[in-house]
C-alpha cells in the first residue's frame, strides 16, 4: 500500500495509512446512526456488559416521558440462558432471586406463564430439555450453544407438541401427549420431567406410567395414585381417568418407550436447529427477523391489537444486532409521569434505532424487571413490586 498524505501534505506511513482506515471503517459499524446521542455512555458492568439508559421521548410518539433500560452483550464474553423459578417449574419467584441463585452479572424476565401457579404459558425449553409445549405458534428465540464456539441466537414463531412411540408385537404405536409439565386435565396424557416437582402433584384418580433408564422403560404402572415421584433420570407420563386408552393400557413394566417432538414453525427454522438448541424461550409478537420487520399478530399469534400490540405497555425484549451483539430492553409503564410504556410499533421504531436485526417480545406488563449487579434498576409497575414470574434470561461470564 502506498503512502498517504495528510491535510498540510506530510506523507503518512503506509502502516499508520491502513490503520487509519480500518478505524474509520469500523467506527460507524460501533453504532448506528444517530445511536450515540440518544444513548448516551455506558456503563461497563463487566467484561462483554455494557447498560444503558435512556429517556429520550421521542422514542414514543406522541412524545411523552418514556425509561428505557438496555444492556448489550458480547456473547464472545458473556453466556445467554434461560433459568426457571426455583430451579423448577412449579410456584414463581422474582428475577433478582433467580439471578442471586444463578450468580448472574444480570438478567429479565422472559417467558409469559400463568399467574396463578407459575406454570409456563408458552413453548419453554431448558437446559436442553423441553418443559413447557404449546399448540399455538407464538415468537420464540432458540439459543444453541456449540462447544467452545459463541453462542447463536436464531428467531422465529414456533409451536411444538410432544409424542410417546414404542413396538408391540403388532407393531409401532404412536401416541400424542396432550401436555408437558402442565395441570392434567381428565381424559389427557401428560409427561412430567425431573424439571417440574419432586412429584407429579396430580390427584389420585388417574394412571401413572414411571420410565427411566437409559434406553428408557416403563419400571412401575400406578393407578389410582398421585403425587408419584420422578425419577431423575426418567419422567413420568399421567393420563387424567380411571380408564386409559388401549394404547396406553398396553405400556406395562419392562416396555421400552421413546418421546419425540413434533415443530411447527412459520418462518422456517428447521426443526434440527430447535431440538439442538439448548434454550427456546416463549414471547409473544416476534418484532423483527432477519432485518425485516413484521406485523398482522393477530393472524399470526393471536394477539388483540385493541388490548396488546396497540396499546402502550410495560414491555421486555430480546434482539441481536448487525454486528452480533445481543441486547435485552425493559421498558418501564403504566407510570404516566415516568414512563409510558411502548406499543408494538413505538418497540419496532427502537428497533430500529438499536440496529436490531432480529428481536421479540417477551413477557411484559407487571413482570417486567431489569437486575444488574443483583439490583433491579427499574420500576416494575405492579404497585405490589417486582412480579414473580415463571423463568428469566440471564447472563454470566463465559
Amino acid at each position: 500500500m502506498r503512502s498517504m498524505t495528510d491535510r498540510r501534505g506530510s506523507r503518512i506511513p503506509s502502516r499508520v495509512a491502513a490503520a487509519l482506515l480500518v478505524l474509520l471503517v469500523w467506527l460507524p459499524a460501533c453504532k448506528s446512526p444517530g445511536q450515540a446521542a440518544w444513548l448516551g455512555t455506558p456503563a461497563s458492568v463487566a467484561p462483554g456488559v455494557d447498560y444503558y439508559k435512556a429517556t429520550d421521548e421521542s422514542l414514543v410518539e406522541p412524545t411523552g416521558p418514556i425509561a428505557v433500560f438496555l444492556l448489550r452483550l458480547d456473547p464472545q464474553q458473556v453466556r445467554i440462558s434461560s433459568a426457571l423459578s426455583n430451579d423448577e417449574v412449579m410456584l414463581a419467584e422474582r428475577v433478582d432471586a433467580i439471578a442471586k441463585r444463578r450468580e448472574a452479572i444480570a438478567a429479565v424476565n422472559a417467558g409469559f406463564f400463568n399467574v396463578r401457579n407459575g406454570e409456563p404459558a408458552g413453548v419453554l425449553k431448558i437446559g436442553g430439555e423441553l418443559v413447557s409445549d404449546s399448540g399455538l405458534a407464538r415468537g420464540i428465540v432458540a439459543i444453541t450453544s456449540p462447544p467452545g464456539a459463541r453462542q447463536e441466537l436464531a428467531f422465529d414463531q414456533a409451536s411444538v407438541r410432544m409424542f410417546l412411540k414404542y413396538t408391540t408385537d403388532a407393531g409401532e404405536v404412536t401416541v400424542p401427549i396432550d401436555g408437558v409439565d402442565t395441570t392434567r386435565e381428565r381424559g389427557k396424557l401428560m409427561l412430567y420431567t425431573p424439571s417440574y416437582h419432586d412429584d407429579t402433584d396430580t390427584a389420585p384418580n388417574g394412571t401413572e406410567w414411571v420410565v427411566s433408564g437409559n434406553p428408557l422403560e416403563v419400571v412401575q404402572v400406578l393407578s389410582d395414585a398421585g403425587r408419584t415421584p420422578i425419577p431423575r433420570d426418567g419422567a413420568v407420563l399421567s393420563f387424567g381417568g380411571l380408564e386409559p386408552p388401549e394404547a396406553l393400557a398396553a405400556l406395562s413394566p419392562g416396555t421400552r418407550i421413546s418421546f419425540g417432538t413434533n415443530w411447527h414453525t412459520l418462518n422456517g427454522l428447521a426443526d434440527a436447529h430447535l431440538d439442538a438448541a439448548q434454550d427456546v424461550i416463549n414471547g409473544a409478537g416476534l418484532l423483527k427477523r432477519n432485518g425485516r420487520a413484521l406485523s398482522n399478530w393477530l393472524a399470526s399469534e393471536n394477539l388483540q391489537p385493541a388490548t396488546f400490540t396497540d396499546m402502550r405497555h410495560p414491555r421486555t425484549l430480546i434482539g441481536t444486532d448487525r454486528q452480533g451483539f445481543v441486547w435485552l430492553v425493559v421498558i418501564d409503564g403504566r407510570q404516566p409521569e415516568r414512563s409510558v410504556g411502548m406499543t408494538f410499533v413505538e418497540l419496532i421504531r427502537l428497533c430500529d434505532r438499536l440496529g436490531l436485526e432480529n428481536a421479540l417480545n417477551l413477557d411484559g406488563g407487571g413482570s417486567t424487571t431489569m437486575v444488574v449487579k443483583g439490583q433491579i434498576v427499574n420500576r416494575p409497575s405492579d404497585a405490589s413490586g417486582p412480579r414473580a414470574v415463571s423463568d428469566a434470561i440471564v447472563v454470566t461470564a463465559r
